[in-house]
């Protein structure tokens, strides 16, 4: 079975870091695009960042220059590093994975999701 493990959530000042980790486990062949997705209350979940298997990311506007997707093929890891945080980036920070695992003969493709790690940004 595949899991996606975070950590890295917490507590922040306006204007502080913080970095978010997450790892993909179990048995399978490929991870394809890992993002992190993030909602907070009241509101819908909403694409922050992804990374594809080869390095090419994209960013949500709002994060744009602030936040930085990366990710360790080699360690099955995807991280966030977040700077110059703002209360809004208070949220739930969810990451995601697409995996590629063996069904019978054939290759199938899922998302995953992580179990959420609560980042908050206040003084």
């Amino acid at each position: 079975q595949v899991q996606l493990v975070e950590s890295g959530g917490g507590l922040a000042q306006p204007g502080g870091s913080l970095r978010l980790f997450c790892a993909v486990t179990g048995r399978f062949f490929a991870i394809d695009a890992m993002a992190w997705y993030r909602q907070a209350p009241g509101k819908q979940r909403e694409l922050v960042a992804a990374i594809t298997s080869g390095g090419n990311t994209n960013y949500a506007d709002s994060v744009k220059g602030r936040f930085t997707i990366s990710r360790d093929n080699a360690k099955n890891t995807v991280y966030l590093q977040m700077d110059s945080l703002k209360p809004e980036d208070t949220a739930v920070y969810y990451c995601n994975a697409n995996v590629r695992r063996w069904s019978g003969l054939a290759l199938s493709s899922g998302d995953y999701w992580g179990q959420g790690t609560q980042v908050t940004v206040s003084s």
